[in-house]
């Protein structure tokens, strides 16, 4: 993935999935939350069916959920995906794992969570941590999963466009920590999608994954509107 902005996206099924695909290319990537699935292995099917049929796959927790953390470790570390999603006191572990595993070029990203003060942040993203709300430096977040690796910070959420100046501090303090990728998730739709990541390359963002879920599901079909996307890949950036 060489594009400057890749959207994160669910998808009904496989045939909708390809459809995706096959309007915006290697410039989506399908979600399968783990949560929705009974056990590991069921998700780790549905990944497998998606790569079969050459989807670029983002394993998900599914609603944020940290519960879900080990469960995405798990299917990960089987199935090789293009992108996963994880807290971010579980994001070094299944770096770790799919390392061991010889896979290379997977983006593993790190759920961080705006406080409400623009530069600081929280980390206490796990099932059990999340219960602690205490203010760390965005500079402080970024460097720690620059020192070990770890590609990219999911920040979640970010309430649409109504914190472009949190948004704005954490993306300028990834870059600053060497981290190139950011994905701005939690109320991204239609309509505030091109200011937010024009936010996040502004502030030093090499690809911005924003996620868009819901706000593209035709409510009767529950399909993932290939039109939207069509929209999606056409828009323009001021990338300078």
């Amino acid at each position: 993935m060489n594009h400057k902005v890749v959207f994160n996206v669910l998808a009904k099924d496989a045939v909708n999935a390809k459809e995706l695909v096959a309007a915006a290319g290697d410039r989506v990537l399908v979600g399968v939350m783990v949560k929705n699935f009974s056990n590991v292995e069921a998700a780790i099917d549905q990944v497998e069916l998606f790569k079969r049929h050459n989807i670029p796959v983002s394993v998900g927790l599914g609603d944020g959920d940290p519960a879900m953390w080990k469960k995405v470790a798990d299917v990960s570390a089987k199935t090789n995906p293009q992108h996963i999603n994880q807290v971010f006191p579980a994001a070094g572990y299944t770096l770790g794992r799919i390392t061991q595993q010889g896979f290379s070029g997977t983006i593993v990203n790190a759920l961080i969570e705006p406080s409400g003060t623009p530069g600081e942040v929280y980390i206490s993203t796990g099932a059990n941590s999340s219960g602690y709300k205490e203010k760390v430096s965005c500079d402080l977040a970024a460097s720690m999963l620059a020192e070990i690796g770890v590609h990219s910070v999911k920040f979640y959420p970010i309430n649409g466009d109504k914190r472009l100046d949190e948004v704005a501090e954490m993306a300028k303090a990834s870059s600053k920590a060497g981290l190139k990728v950011f994905e701005p998730t939690g109320g991204i739709n239609m309509e505030n999608v091109h200011r937010i990541v024009q936010t996040c390359i502004e502030n030093g963002a090499e690809m911005v994954i924003p996620h868009l879920y819901t706000s593209l599901v035709n409510k009767e079909t529950s399909k993932t509107e290939v039109e939207k996307i069509e929209q999606l890949v056409s828009m323009e950036w001021n990338l300078n």
